[in-house]
């Protein structure tokens, strides 16, 4: 059994969706809770989501859409990332609107529509810069030709236009208006075949909160919902977001050790003197970074600890000190607000804090904040 234990403040992701909802300037909001709501959970997180306003929720994978509606959501629901091997009558009955990328793409959903016996709701993709998914502005007028025709035949109802950024969390990056151009063209040649979207949506966290230009019909946030920044601190900040997931294990053992003493494998540490070590079970197969190892803190009893020599598979070490009032039993917060944030764990393990989170949550039990 692992010695982590994850605790999710539902109530925050409900204040944070508030606040991005009142930042969208009049767009409505699809609150993207793809991978499991970010490590925070599917379904409690789409409902956190809900609570705060969001009227859409925007997922990867056709099982977290179909996890959402056995569940019990009805509202919107929008599910982008398959292959051939689509359910789509499956999700056409549970009435959850597909992107489309590609004339393939098309043709595998209108043949779920005709399977289903009632219209697909569909939304174009773009790929405007990302390089992901989506048509290319050279394949998207034979896309839209096919997308206007289906409509015609009553096979797909054409709900949606849409693309993704791929530099939003640096704000002013060329990139950006780039994309936007190319964003604006492919509305141009959807006007021109007669085609009325009712939704047009580019803008991910980033966008939402920095590019008011960039909203249209809805924003996407993602990492945002949770409570973390998606640009840097000179780029304006926290935008008054709570963070809602806290990570914390428990001290396994206490222990002094001479001066000299190695720590871990490899003996990447080495005590300086004679010090009290603190063991905590957890370790990589936990989620804790092995890229971390001498580099991420913990908090105990209010006071930062760097971890000591590698992280293992189930456990690593603190040098707490030659002397110590930490006993065996007490908290260790790795993430929350007495001790690191995401961010801060991410710069120690080199990646970014959507995969901390990820990493941490992953598809565990969650503890319900409060």
């Amino acid at each position: 059994m692992s010695g982590l234990t994850v605790v999710v403040d539902y109530g925050a992701i409900t204040r944070n969706t508030r606040i991005l909802l009142e930042r969208a300037g009049g767009a409505g909001l699809m609150a993207v809770v793809k991978a499991d709501g970010y490590g925070h959970g599917l379904v409690e997180t789409a409902r956190a989501a809900r609570a705060g306003g969001a009227s859409w929720l925007g997922v990867a994978q056709p099982e977290e859409a179909l996890a959402l509606r056995k569940a019990g959501d009805t509202g919107r629901v929008l599910a982008w990332l398959y292959g051939p091997d689509l359910p789509a009558a499956a999700m056409i009955a549970a009435d959850v609107d597909l992107s489309v990328s590609s004339l393939s793409t098309l043709k595998t959903v209108v043949a779920g529509a005709k399977e289903a016996g009632s219209p697909a709701r569909i939304h174009v993709c773009v790929d405007t810069g990302l390089g992901r998914e989506g048509a290319t502005p050279d394949d998207l007028p034979a896309l839209l030709d096919a997308v206007e025709w289906e409509r015609a035949a009553g096979t797909i109802e054409a709900v949606g236009i849409w693309s993704h950024l791929a530099w939003a969390d640096v704000p002013g990056h060329p990139t950006i208006d780039d994309q936007a151009e190319v964003f604006r063209f492919a509305l141009e040649l959807a006007r021109e075949r007669g085609l009325s979207f009712q939704v047009r949506h580019l803008a991910n966290s980033a966008a939402a909160l920095t590019r008011p230009d960039l909203r249209f019909d809805l924003v996407r946030p993602g990492i945002a919902l949770y409570g973390l920044s998606p640009v840097g601190e000179a780029d304006g900040g926290d935008f008054a977001l709570t963070p809602a997931m806290s990570v914390t294990s428990v001290v396994a053992l206490v222990k002094k050790v001479r001066a000299g003493h190695g720590v871990s494998y490899g003996h990447d540490y080495v005590t300086e003197r004679d010090s009290c070590l603190g063991l905590v079970p957890v370790g990589y197969a936990d989620g804790v970074f092995r890229s971390a190892s001498g580099r991420a803190e913990v908090s105990i009893r209010g006071a930062r600890y760097r971890i000591a020599g590698r992280v293992c598979m189930d456990q690593f070490v603190v040098d707490l000190g030659p002397s110590t009032s930490v006993a065996e039993g007490d908290v260790v917060t790795l993430i929350g607000p007495d001790g690191p944030t995401a961010r801060e764990w991410a710069d120690a393990a080199g990646t970014i804090d959507y995969e901390i989170v990820c990493r941490f949550g992953g598809l565990r039990p969650k503890v319900v904040a409060g």
